[in-house]
């Protein structure tokens, strides 16, 4: 599976203070791995969502819609180690509840998956989603809301 670095991602570090999640599944680190690719299996069905494109291959685009439109982004899957980390790349934004729509622009988020043995550990990561953004209660809040549900469906 080829990988690609991250532009804004410096030897591993990510920007403090971002949003991270994490839970442990009894599934495989490639089962995990190969559910979270495809964002329609998790990023799904709380505000009624609706999402084009594809987001499993490196490269691939995929615009996001919610809220009745309030929430729209495009993001590039830009980052894919096997069994290992799914990352994608915000390229568009308008959160229109926002003064300042584009807030997402330029951030990260995906998975880290760790094989401990006999369970998996599961770490999303907003990379970017810091508490200084304005967005970051309701963006935090409907992340949490989105894994529990994500955590639930890999249990």
């Amino acid at each position: 599976m080829q990988t690609q670095d991250l532009k804004t991602q410096k030897q591993g570090a990510r920007v403090a203070d971002s949003f991270t999640y994490s839970f442990e599944s009894p599934q495989s680190a490639h089962e995990v791995f190969e559910f979270v690719r495809n964002v329609r299996n998790w990023w799904v069905g709380i505000f009624d969502e609706t999402i084009t494109g594809n987001s499993q291959n490196l490269g691939d685009e995929f615009e996001f819609l919610a809220g009745d439109g309030v929430h729209k982004t495009k993001q590039k899957l830009a980052l894919l180690q096997q069994d290992e980390k799914v990352m994608w790349e915000v390229l568009e934004c308008r959160l229109s509840f926002l003064s300042k729509m584009d807030e997402w622009i330029g951030t990260h988020f995906g998975f880290e998956i760790a094989d401990l043995g006999e369970k998996t550990k599961v770490t999303f990561i907003h990379d970017g989603l810091v508490p200084k953004f304005e967005c970051y209660g309701n963006c935090s809040g409907a992340w949490t809301q989105y894994l529990n549900a994500l955590k639930s469906k890999l249990s």
